[in-house]
């Protein structure tokens, strides 16, 4: 397309031949709609064999049932945390080329996986015991060599995809606008609802092709669903506008902070100094040149005399001339400090969701899986949040955010804080109703005197459908609305990377789930003869006092979260304006 003059081009923005991108030509829903599609697809893929493989490796792997949780709980951990890596290339390189590598290498682990479960010889034999206290000989040597390289290939990948193509969608957007804001607003919430129709594809469909026709046609399915979701990609190429890479995040955060610890170290002028200087007349006539400026650079300078530490990074070092930090830059990391505590906030969150894909599949296997004549796969649990987020979203985006709007009068009507609150307080609610069904579950396989027994428990798997609600319910008000927030608060040069952060909290919640699990066994085990959470018949577990352990923490990480929250401003109701005149601002010479 000829770039002539009359075009109304986007600052800041190419398209994927790297020339600028037009207004009208460029972005909007119907490039956020190509994003959505794959994420339906990308997720499918992931889903299929994440929310189903605790039970392959116990089954066909041979591992322990606490020891396929720990493998899952990692694998997944190591794919959320591995977006932040994602969220770093594409703040460097660009959403667009991250998005396409990180799907090229899920799709060569996924192969990897399928061929592995397609050819016997190259995984272990199917144990044949049927006493549950006895233990099966666990894959090794290339077997297990080739499993992992499969799973951590796939983990490698998502990371990518998480880190790039949630940023990649909001981007089409014009936030400078109410409606573009709006938009961007709604593209979140449909985020969610298409993550899942991903899961609701994966786990009902997918699982049951693994559970009744082999895992082979279950790692082909994602394989096929992969692939498929990059020819989607790129035909959107041609309406994507791509944000134009303004160097490494990693490397401001970096510099400023050596810069202030430099400074703190060597000091020249004592970081009042500098604001004050800053607060002359002189100074502040550079950004105050027009009517109204003067309230907008008060704010600025307030909000400057926040985490002194950071601030002195401002102070020129002669000794260090490298080390020079625009307060443009460091307000950029004030900002990402900020947002931390946020972020850690929600990792005993997702720590409970990581309950979903281990222990609350296992306890389903143990029950009575039938609805009617039909046989429902345990790890097809996760249908009922997701079939609730399906209903929800829409809802939420609908009905729900216009009538907060019309009654608080403001462009957001819920805040991203609030709705991430409503997420952390269902979660402890779900760790209350799972302790009392595994209770339940225990009592009923007592009184049937199926302790020992791989018979079905005489009780329905639909009671412990009543935690994946509360779960899942949990799991979208805090997950958009952390994506909304990381993206909308964070500087336009850390986008991606702050917007991994959503996905980061996943990781760590996933990596503190095997930690408390092992620190519960550790400590169980010197006091009883057998831990809680320990041996390969889940009927021994004591599954229901860990369970009123997460409901305690989770409580306790809600009081510390609402102590952030109260405290936090936000920054960003006009994202460009304020950060702008930041660059008008001079250091201290």
């Amino acid at each position: 397309m000829d770039h002539e003059q009359g075009f109304t081009m986007w600052e800041g923005y190419v398209d994927w031949r790297n020339r600028a991108a037009i207004k009208g030509c460029h972005g909007g829903a119907v490039a956020a709609s190509f994003v959505l599609v794959v994420e339906i697809l990308e997720n499918l893929a992931y889903l299929a064999n994440a929310s189903n493989l605790v039970l392959y490796l116990s089954k066909f792997m041979n591992f322990s049932p606490s020891a396929s949780a720990n493998i899952v709980t990692n694998f997944m951990g190591t794919s959320f945390f591995l977006a932040l890596l994602g969220g770093f290339s594409s703040d460097f390189f660009s959403t667009y080329y991250i998005y396409i590598i990180s799907a090229t290498i899920e799709f060569m682990g996924l192969l990897m996986l399928t061929l592995q479960a397609c050819i016997p010889s190259l995984r272990q034999p199917i144990c044949a015991s049927v006493n549950r206290n006895a233990p099966c000989k666990e894959v090794g040597g290339g077997h297990i060599a080739m499993l992992f390289s499969g799973l951590y290939l796939v983990a490698l990948g998502v990371g990518g995809i998480k880190g790039s193509l949630p940023s990649h969608g909001a981007e089409q957007f014009d936030e400078n606008t109410p409606q573009g804001r709006k938009h961007r607003s709604s593209f979140f919430n449909y985020y969610i609802f298409c993550l899942a129709c991903g899961a609701l594809i994966a786990v009902t469909l997918v699982v049951w092709i693994e559970d009744n026709k082999g895992w082979q046609w279950g790692f082909g399915i994602s394989t096929v669903a992969i692939l498929s979701s990059i020819v989607i990609f790129l035909l959107g190429s041609r309406t994507y506008r791509i944000k134009v890479p303004t160097g490494s995040p990693m490397t401001t955060i970096f510099k400023v902070l050596v810069a202030a610890f430099s400074n703190s170290l060597f000091p020249k002028n004592s970081i009042g100094n500098v604001l004050d200087t800053r607060e002359t007349p002189q100074n502040t006539t550079e950004i105050s040149e027009e009517e109204g400026h003067g309230e907008q650079n008060t704010e600025i300078q307030t909000e400057m005399k926040d985490l002194k530490f950071i601030g002195k990074a401002t102070v020129e070092n002669t000794a260090y001339p490298s080390l020079h930090c625009t307060v443009k830059q460091v307000q950029d990391v004030k900002i990402v400090v900020q947002v931390v505590p946020i972020f850690m906030s929600t990792v005993m969150l997702n720590c409970c969701l990581a309950q979903l894909s281990t222990f609350s599949v296992q306890q389903a296997a143990t029950m009575n899986t039938y609805i009617g004549a039909l046989k429902v796969p345990p790890a097809s649990l996760p249908i009922f949040p997701v079939i609730f987020t399906m209903i929800l979203a829409p809802v939420y985006n609908h009905i729900i955010i216009p009538f907060a709007r019309a009654v608080t009068k403001s462009e957001m009507g819920i805040t991203h804080l609030q709705r991430i609150g409503m997420g952390l307080f269902l979660s402890v609610v779900a760790m209350a109703v799972a302790a009392l069904v595994e209770m339940k579950r225990k009592r009923v396989a007592e009184q049937s005197g199926l302790m020992n027994s791989t018979e079905p428990l005489p009780i329905t798997f639909l009671w412990v459908a009543l935690q994946y609600l509360f779960l899942g319910s949990a799991d979208l008000f805090s997950l958009a609305g952390l994506m909304e927030f990381f993206f909308t608060e964070a500087p336009l040069s850390m986008r991606s990377l702050t917007t991994a952060l959503s996905w980061a909290s996943l990781a760590m919640g996933y990596y503190l789930s095997s930690v408390i699990v092992s620190i519960v066994n550790h400590i169980t085990g010197r006091f009883q003869q057998t831990p809680w959470l320990y041996g390969s018949n889940l009927n021994h577990y004591h599954l229901e006092r860990f369970y009123w352990l997460m409901c305690i923490l989770s409580g306790l990480n809600f009081f510390h979260y609402l102590l952030w929250a109260t405290r936090y401003k936000y920054r960003s109701t006009k994202p460009d304006d304020k950060r702008d005149q930041l660059d008008n601002i001079p250091s201290e010479a």
